[in-house]
């Protein structure tokens, strides 16, 4: 799991039959150094390429959301559907300790 901010809605004239009622966002994943700071104080953009995520748990512009990409964003539907990445938690805490080496 990645964790990003929801920097954006999108809205979708002509989509799929398969994801008609979706919800989508615009989401920049959340460097480390940013992890404990980031639901304080708005992140700033990261380097990160920004990706657009399904949502289906109610995420809005602001948040900062947990999210899977690949084989394990279509893992929650029962039927094939065409998505790289989905959003699975809307975090109220993050408490980030670095590694040590």
């Amino acid at each position: 799991m990645r964790i990003g901010h929801v920097i954006g809605k999108i809205t979708m004239h002509t989509q799929e039959e398969s994801l008609r009622g979706a919800r989508w966002l615009m989401v920049n994943p959340v460097d480390t150094d940013q992890l404990n700071s980031c639901l304080d104080t708005q992140p700033s953009l990261t380097a990160q390429p920004s990706l657009v995520v399904y949502d289906n748990i109610g995420a809005g512009e602001g948040d900062i959301i947990g999210f899977v990409e690949g084989a394990e964003a279509t893992a929650p539907f029962d039927n094939p559907t065409p998505i790289d990445a989905i959003s699975l938690a809307i975090f109220d805490t993050i408490k980030y300790v670095a590694p040590t080496h």
